[in-house]
């Protein structure tokens, strides 16, 4: 049987960004992070797999750092694995 695939956006604040990134990650089943402006622009495409770690995530940390001090709305689109 195949695997669904899940989607959802949040809406958030940009001080809010960073955290709710790095909390989605945690989270375990997230597949693929899209981070949009207000007006729909995709900033930021953030693939993530089994091989994902700490080292990796580092630069990613920046750039979320980075639009979170550009623009004050985002969307991110959270794509999940259904098991």
């Amino acid at each position: 049987m195949a695997k669904k695939t899940l989607k959802a956006d949040i809406k958030v604040k940009g001080v809010d960004l960073l955290r709710k990134v790095k909390e989605l990650i945690h989270e375990g089943n997230v597949r693929k992070i899209i981070i949009k402006d207000g007006d729909g622009k995709v900033f930021v495409e953030i693939p993530l797999n089994v091989g994902v770690v700490g080292a990796f995530l580092l630069p990613v940390w920046a750039a979320v750092g980075a639009l979170a001090a550009m623009a004050s709305d985002f969307s991110i689109q959270v794509i999940r694995k259904d098991d």
